[in-house]
Order: structure tokens, then sequence, then C-alpha cells
């Protein structure tokens, strides 16, 4: 097996997922301000500092991705944060997109940047520790959208990039987004879905992309957030699971869903539904990949004072907790009111 390899299954390992703290300055700025704290780069820092440094984050946290900045900052004593997380057997990865843009032609449809330079930047931040890296489309569900020069452009995009880390050293998570915001019915969600991870597979087998040596971070088939009718739990479970049994190959190591704006317990109910009704019975293991159904509660608790890093990592370590179950099967609804 490659090291390649070996590092995508450790993403994916049974009872783990990855924690999403690779948000660009402009997004931890507008989270900040809804705490009521000013973001600076030291800020920054200690707030990243108590994400990753909580004892025991390994036992259902497989991997991290950083954002450039947090990439190269080092924790109160001195650490660099990629040491912090290896030493508890955790992988750091990085986002090397460079954000999603206007797609010209395409009123209201973006496309996502950062295919300059990027093998240079995956040989720079492999040196500075990272295992994987993270590249996110963003797909918009409107009044003829999308396009399908969006599809096309974006499904590209994804493509070069997965191909670029693995020529240099860097396990690619391929996160096509069908974004929640809309009024859509979880029909047309499925729909999009669908059109989008067939254009994002055949994007990759054009580009030569070694899927055994890769991982999908997709969204959810779900309603979009403004519909009158919201499907249930079963019904989401049931679409998704059905959606990528069609359109996944067997050889990619394994999917970790996004949360994409859900509440934190429903992203974890959907998951621990999708986990129970197909268990040993998918071809690759599915787990989370979540950054503010993770993170919320923490950020409420932290407020950035230092008195408050302790509760606000056993807040973190509880929403990992139960994440970890569901990626199992195993999570039950009682468990949340238990640490409350």
């Amino acid at each position: 097996m490659s090291e390649l390899a070996k590092v995508a299954r450790g993403m994916v390992a049974r009872g783990k997922g990855i924690l999403a703290a690779d948000e660009s300055t402009g997004t931890i700025e507008k989270r900040f301000k809804s705490i009521g704290i000013e973001s600076t780069e030291e800020s920054r820092r200690a707030y990243r500092d108590m994400l990753f440094t909580p004892k025991g984050l390994g036992d259902h946290i497989s991997g991290v991705i950083f954002y450039d900045e947090t990439l190269r900052q080092k924790a109160a004593d001195g650490t660099p944060f990629p040491q912090v997380l290896t030493r508890q057997g955790v992988l750091p990865g990085i986002k090397v997109d460079t954000g999603a843009v206007e797609l010209a032609f395409c009123p209201g449809e973006k496309v996502t940047e950062g295919l300059d330079k990027l093998p240079k930047r995956c040989q720079e931040y492999v040196k500075l520790g990272a295992k994987f890296a993270k590249w996110r489309a963003v797909i918009t569900i409107g009044k003829d959208m999308p396009s399908t020069t969006c599809i096309a452009a974006n499904a590209h995009a994804l493509a070069r990039y997965a191909a670029i880390c693995q020529a240099n050293g860097l396990v690619p998570i391929v996160e096509p987004e069908v974004l929640m915001d809309g009024d859509h019915t979880i029909e047309r969600c499925e729909e999009v879905t669908e059109w989008t991870l067939n254009a994002v597979y055949e994007a990759l087998y054009i580009n030569r992309v070694v899927l055994e040596e890769s991982v999908l971070k997709p969204s959810m088939v779900i309603s979009g957030k403004d519909c009158p009718a919201q499907a249930g739990v079963e019904e989401v479970a049931e679409r998704t699971v059905r959606l990528l049994k069609r359109c996944v190959p067997a050889a990619v190591v394994g999917i970790a869903f996004l949360s994409g704006g859900q509440s934190d317990e429903h992203a974890t109910a959907h998951l621990n539904a999708m986990n129970q009704m197909y268990k040993g019975k998918l071809p690759w293991p599915i787990t989370f990949s979540y950054g503010r159904a993770l993170q919320a509660p923490s950020l409420k608790a932290w407020r950035g004072a230092a008195q408050n890093v302790a509760q606000a990592q056993a807040l973190l370590q509880h929403r990992a907790r139960m994440n970890g179950l569901a990626a199992m099967g195993e999570y039950r609804a009682e468990l949340e009111k238990k640490a409350a």
C-alpha cells in the first residue's frame, strides 16, 4: 500500500472523523464578532490552541484541516501546531484553495480558484508537516442553477487540484458542496448532487487521480433551508446513501461528510442514521469532516478568555465523541442530555 493510501485510511479510521478548522481570516472574523472579540493573529492563534490541545483529541478526531496562517503558528508552549497534532496521533491537513469567485457569464454562480503555483505550495505544506489537503467547490441551487458551465468548471478544478496534490505527496479531500441555501426540495437536491458527483468522478478519471489515495467530502441530500417541507432524518439518510452508491466508486477510501450549516445535533443524527441503516453493507466508511457542527459550542463557551478554555475543550470533546459514535451507528440522542 502506498504512503498516501495509508494516510487516507487513517483519515477515515473507525469511530473517528476530521475537524475542519480552516476558516479563512474573513470567516473567522465573522465568528469572532458573534462572541464579541476582535480577530487578531494572536486571538486566532489562541482559539486554535484551545481546539488542538485537549487531552485525548485523537480518540475521535483523525485529522485537522488548517488554514495557511494556522499551519505556521505555534501552541502557547512554542510547539508548532502540526507537531501538537502529530503527538496526539492526529493528521495535520491544509486547505489549499484560495476561495470561490464569480463565474464569468453565470450570474449567481461561483468557481473555486487556487491552481496557480499549487505544486510549489503543496511541496511547502508537506515540509511544514501537512499530510492531506482540501479544496471546496460550491454549487448553488436556484432558478436556472446550477448551469452545466458551473458543474463542469468546478469538477475540472477539483480534479486538477487532486492530481497536483497526489503528485506532490498530499492526500486530496475532494469537496463538492451543494449548498443548503434556498427553498428547493430534497428531490431537487438529490438530482443536483447526482449530477455534480458524476461530473466530479468523470473529471477525476480524466485527470488520472488515484481513487485509492483520495477521500470524498460531500454534502448530504437534504431539503433547502427555506423549503416548507423538511425531510426527516431517515429520508435524508436513505436518499444520501442511495446516491453515493450510484455515483462513488468503491475504490474511494472513505466519505467524510461536511455539515453545511446543519445544527450540531442534526449533523450527528443524519450521520448516525446512515451508519445504522447500512452497517457493514457499504464499500467505504462514512464519517464526518465538520467545522461549525464541531466548533460552535466551544466557540460560545471560550469567548477569548483563558479561564474558559477547559469548558470549551470539554464541549469540543463531547461533540467529537458524539460524532465518533455516529460514525459507527452507535449514537443516541439521550447521550446529549447526559453531557448537558
